[in-house]
């Protein structure tokens, strides 16, 4: 079978300035020691400052599928024509079945929702991912995920 595949400008992950941002938010994790304390200290009843804490927010489902499927095509490369090719470049349908694992609800969520983005970036005539895939530049293909993953996330899904 011979496939036609064109690699992208995909941009790969830093892992570099992940661990440079984790080190700002704790430089130095030892405690210090404490200071002498003067002993009228040590009777004033001391309040402690209200604090206030923003809920945690978890990742989705579906955003989770869509942000390990892109990280999977930075990883492993962008492709067109072929779910997978020879140097192991899925293209967008190939690298959502990655992430997900299996075709489950967050696959298919995530599915909708990308070519949902797709269609409004690109117009309404798309009717899969594997086509609309085919017919777009790397950057036009990374657009779209990266505008997916910002509406997950916006949805909260």
């Amino acid at each position: 079978m011979n496939t036609h595949t064109q690699t992208t400008d995909f941009t790969p992950v830093d892992q570099d300035l992940y661990a440079a941002a984790f080190r700002l938010l704790d430089p130095d994790p030892e405690p210090e020691p404490a200071a002498p304390v003067a002993p009228a200290a040590l009777t004033a009843p001391v309040q402690a400052p209200l604090i206030a804490v923003q809920p945690v927010r978890l990742t989705g489902p579906v955003e989770k599928t869509l942000t390990d499927a892109l990280n999977f095509l930075d990883t492993h490369g962008w492709t067109r024509y072929s779910l997978i090719n020879t140097e192991g470049a899925r293209c967008s349908i190939g690298a959502l079945r990655a992430a997900a694992g299996s075709r489950n609800a967050a696959y298919c969520d995530a599915g909708n929702l990308l070519l949902d983005e797709a269609r409004r970036q690109h117009g309404k005539k798309w009717e899969a991912i594997p086509a609309w895939n085919d017919c777009h530049t790397g950057a036009e293909v990374r657009s779209v995920w990266e505008a997916a993953i910002r509406r997950a996330h916006d949805m909260n899904i």
